[in-house]
């Protein structure tokens, strides 16, 4: 189990985020080969995670699995600029196989799945600069996005960071995204559908 202080801010793109390509590796970020994530969501029965901003999921991706849980939002953890910073909690499961089991035990313990998020994410690290990381990532049904994280011990300089790096990549004029992705599925989801027109 590891915990870090996880400091982000989301942006959305216009684009599939491929033009911030060259200026990335211009600025020294090596990039990793897409990869796909399936997050399953959860919330407990007495408490609505939607309301409170708390995240309880499963990832997978090929052999990885984890759960992660992260505390509710205050004003103190979700700045008025949409700069996140709270406390991640992560358990690293043995294989990609536990992720049934872990999803499995959370709802026979009464925790209720709220929704399952798809992403293909493009992960950015700069060798000089440890525990940050730019993320584009492609929600089904959501959208593209371009994602700032730096995970550290304390979140001492963090939100000043993560600004400077979006403007070194001149993305600080693209809407920020106050939601996580699970809310944005989840309205996605909710929305009534088109009616067919017939003629």
């Amino acid at each position: 189990m590891t915990d870090t202080i996880e400091v982000e801010r989301k942006r959305e793109l216009s684009d599939d985020g491929s033009t911030l390509t060259p200026l990335l590796a211009q600025l020294g970020y090596v990039a990793s080969a897409p990869i796909t994530e399936v997050d399953t969501y959860y919330s407990r029965p007495d408490v609505d995670y939607i309301q409170t901003v708390e995240c309880l999921r499963v990832r997978r991706r090929g052999d990885f699995a984890e759960i992660t849980y992260k505390p509710a939002s205050t004003p103190t953890t979700h700045a008025a600029d949409d700069v996140v910073s709270k406390v991640e909690t992560n358990v690293i499961l043995h294989e990609g196989k536990q992720a049934h089991t872990a999803e499995r035990l959370l709802t026979s313990i009464g925790m209720r799945e709220l929704v399952r998020v798809e992403k293909t994410r493009t992960t950015y690290r700069h060798p000089e600069t440890p525990g940050v990381t730019v993320n584009i990532d492609t929600v089904h049904g959501a959208g593209t996005f371009i994602e700032t994280e730096v995970n550290r011990p304390t979140a001492d300089g963090a939100a000043e960071l993560v600004e400077h790096i979006e403007k070194q990549l001149g993305i600080n004029g693209h809407p920020t995204v106050a939601l996580p992705y699970r809310d944005l599925v989840l309205r996605q989801h909710e929305q009534p559908a088109t009616p067919t027109t017939h003629r």
